[in-house]
């Protein structure tokens, strides 16, 4: 069945009837109001584990690459130097994550999880797991490939 287009006026009417009238066609905010559930969500996912979305993406990438230099991890999560830092230390200062010498160039910062690090980490994928499926049951399987490449083109 093919759909058809609604006479502007009404596709106008319709809304501004929900409430933000031509808003509705903007697709930033649609992102920013889609960003704001999935925030939401998330919070609510992880309030007993206390961590952010961004120190459990550090803990993750660190997670999987023991070793990997504080810099080149604050390039790949797309932090500045001084985010990156500020989450390093913050995990840090709760025995999540520990700074050494890096083997192979004196001047960086090796990371590498604790014991701590590690169960952290192990729980924040449980949650993540939890949230994935809450956000994934709203679209079939290719419709979450086809989101996230066009998320993808966005953020590249």
């Amino acid at each position: 069945m093919a759909t058809r287009a609604l006479p502007a006026d009404r596709a106008a009417a319709e809304a501004a009837a929900d409430g933000v009238g031509a808003l509705d066609g903007i697709v930033g905010f649609h992102i920013r109001l889609a960003h704001g559930a999935v925030y939401r969500h998330f919070t609510e996912t992880f309030v007993d584990l206390g961590l952010t979305q961004k120190q459990v993406s550090l803990l993750w990438v660190v997670g999987d690459e023991p070793g990997v230099a504080q810099i080149e991890l604050g390039q790949r999560l797309r932090m500045d130097r001084a985010t990156t830092m500020t989450i390093v230390n913050r995990l840090e200062q709760r025995g999540y994550v520990q700074r050494r010498r890096s083997n192979s160039d004196g001047r960086k910062q090796a990371l590498y999880l604790t014991a701590e690090g590690q169960a952290a980490l192990a729980e924040a994928k449980s949650c993540i797991a939890s949230h994935e499926a809450w956000l994934q049951a709203r679209f079939t399987s290719d419709e979450v490939k086809k989101l996230v490449e066009l998320l993808t083109r966005i953020h590249e």
